[in-house]
Parts: structure tokens; sequence; C-alpha cells
């Protein structure tokens, strides 16, 4: 019960210039609504590059194969000239194999009076089965992506059980909360969001996370000027602003009555964008990775960090002074990090 489709007509189409090679995605939950608002990222060149043949893998469980069916047919009306081909199933042997990235949506998610011990069990489940089809199916080379909350154990769990996949090739999105980071402090300092740099998330994707710009900067007329100074207003920074960030989320859910989805499917771009394109001189965004024990975090946690990005590797960016009020933000969230981790570890 799977819906494949080679777009024919499309893969007739000559490319402009000389060919690139295809890249293969797979997208886990991929009938999910963050899914609808990232696939057209993916297929207008926004993710990989506008000269990117790719090829889609959709994966989600088979109550929900109608609905994923449906995406498939608008992919096809949409007539993307870089889509080469696109499978729609609920195995994860189809959907890893040959898969050069996968971005894991798919979560259990949590329900009304679910303990968060529950909810790990759950996720543990799922992502020990996917980090298993991983590690027979895919490439070695394959980078991932989780999304799915909690996204940062969630990974823990995936490349624990995927021993043949390099560690620094599992990732949690944290860019969301770093591209909210960056949005509250440009509409604060009343300038372009594009000449705020290096504001940092450090820790979980969760309400104890901590947006940080005590490294951060504002372009001002050729000047690299501190946030910190062009703000001056440590209150805010210290308190509004984190909590803003912290709880976004939920501030989205209550206006929306649905979970984010566009701007998650925009740092979901964003993050895979600089992990093959690299960062630019200077520039470092926020990751969630396998810490190596970086600013004193527990190694094998993955924890979000600044890095920069170069020939589509990662290096965490070091040397930055911790204040004492950034290292008691930091332990907080390594704290739930290690209680998600011990709690899924038994489940394992």
């Amino acid at each position: 019960k799977r819906r494949g489709r080679n777009l024919p007509e499309l893969a007739r189409q000559k490319p402009t210039m000389a060919a690139a090679k295809t890249t293969t995605v797979c997208v886990t939950g991929a009938a999910g609504q963050i899914a609808y608002s990232l696939l057209p990222n993916i297929c207008n060149g926004r993710m990989f590059g506008p000269d990117v043949p790719v090829v889609l893998h959709l994966l989600d469980i088979e109550p929900s194969m109608g609905g994923l069916n449906g995406v498939v047919l608008e992919l096809e009306d949409c007539a993307y000239p870089l889509l080469k081909g696109v499978k729609a199933t609920c195995s994860t042997q189809e959907a890893f194999t040959g898969c050069d990235f996968v971005i894991m949506l798919g979560a259990f998610p949590r329900l009304a009076g679910m303990e968060r011990k529950d909810l790990l069990q759950k996720n543990a489940g799922i992502f020990s089965e996917q980090g298993r089809a991983l590690n027979e199916f895919a490439s070695p080379n394959v980078k991932v992506l989780v999304v799915g909350n909690p996204a940062n154990t969630n990974a823990w769990i995936a490349a624990q059980n995927a021993p043949k996949i390099p560690k620094e090739n599992f990732s949690a999105l944290t860019r969301l909360d770093h591209n909210r980071a960056r949005s509250q402090v440009a509409m604060k300092a009343g300038v372009a969001v594009e000449d705020v740099h290096n504001v940092t998330i450090w820790g979980n994707h969760s309400a104890t996370q901590y947006p940080d710009v005590s490294h951060a900067f504002i372009n001002q007329q050729g000047a690299k000027v501190p946030v910190v100074d062009a703000i001056k207003d440590v209150a805010w920074l210290q308190n509004d602003m984190i909590k803003c960030v912290q709880q976004r989320g939920a501030a989205v859910i209550a206006a929306r009555k649905f979970s984010s989805a566009m701007s998650a499917a925009h740092a979901i771009t964003d993050h895979i964008h600089d992990w093959v394109f690299g960062t630019k001189p200077g520039e470092t965004v926020s990751m969630a990775v396998v810490s190596d024990g970086s600013y004193d975090i527990e190694a094998g946690v993955v924890y979000s960090y600044p890095v920069t990005i170069s020939g589509g590797k990662w290096t965490i960016a070091q040397g930055q002074t911790i204040s004492e009020f950034s290292r008691e933000k930091m332990k907080a969230t390594l704290e739930e990090l290690q209680q998600e981790k011990a709690t899924a570890a038994t489940f394992l």
C-alpha cells in the first residue's frame, strides 16, 4: 500500500546548465502539516540550490497513506523542474534506502495527561526502530535531522541504534529557536533581521533552552555593534527575550490552535542549507549536535551549540566567554537533557 511516482514528464526535462548530482531526501511524518510547508522548499531549490535535482522519499504510517498520496498528487501538479521522482511509503526500508538526507518530522505527540516519561517511552520505540532501519538500509554517509519532539533526545536515541553512521551526522533542530531570537532582537533594536548575527541557542529544544546574545552583534553603518550595547536593556535581554523564545511555540499554539509549521519548515530549510553550503566567515548558527564535552557539557548528550560549518561538516565554535548568568542557564537545560537521556535509556 504505497504510491510510487517517477514523474516522467519532469524527468524528461533537460537541465539548463551542467547536470548536478541528484540529492535524495527522505521526510518522515510526510503527511503532516510541517511537511506540507517544507516540501516546496526542497523542490524549488531553496534547500539544496537552484540547479540540484531532488528525489523525495516520503514516509508515514499506514493510516496516513491516503493523505500522503494526496500530497504526491499536489507535488506532481506543481511541476517542479528540479523534482525528478517521488516515492510515498510506510516502509522504512524503502524510505531510507539510497537517501542522502533524512528529515525526521514524525514523532508521537504529547497527549493531554501524558507524563514526560510516557512520551519518552513512546518515542524511544519509534526512534529506536528508525535508527536500526537507518543503520541497515541507509548510506553510512547519510545526514539526519530530527525535528519530532523531544528532538534532542530522539536524535540521541536514533544515533544509539545506528552505529554504522557517524554520530556527527545526527542533529536536532534548534534553528527555529535561533530564528525566533534573531527576530526578537531585530524588532527590539529596530533593525533588519539580516543585520543580527551570532545569537546562540544553548541546550534543549524545550522551555529550558537558553537563547543567548552575549556574543551576538548587529551591523550598524558598517560597524559590528554588540547586541548588549545596541539594545542597552539588560533586563529585557535576560528576562523577556529569553521567556519569549522559550515559550514561543506555546504562544503559536494558543493563537493558531496548531503548532508551528511554516516557521518550522523555514528553519529546517535554513539548517540543511547551511549544513550543505556552510556558514559565512565569522558567522555562527545554532545546531543541536552530539556534545564532545565543549563548554563543560557532558559528552554524548545532544546539545545545541553555536557552530560554524564548512565542507558539509560542523564545528562547535570555541573560545566564547561564559558568564555566571549564562553558565547557570546552560546547566539547567543540560540537567533536563541528562534526565531525558537517563529515562530514555531505560527503554532501549
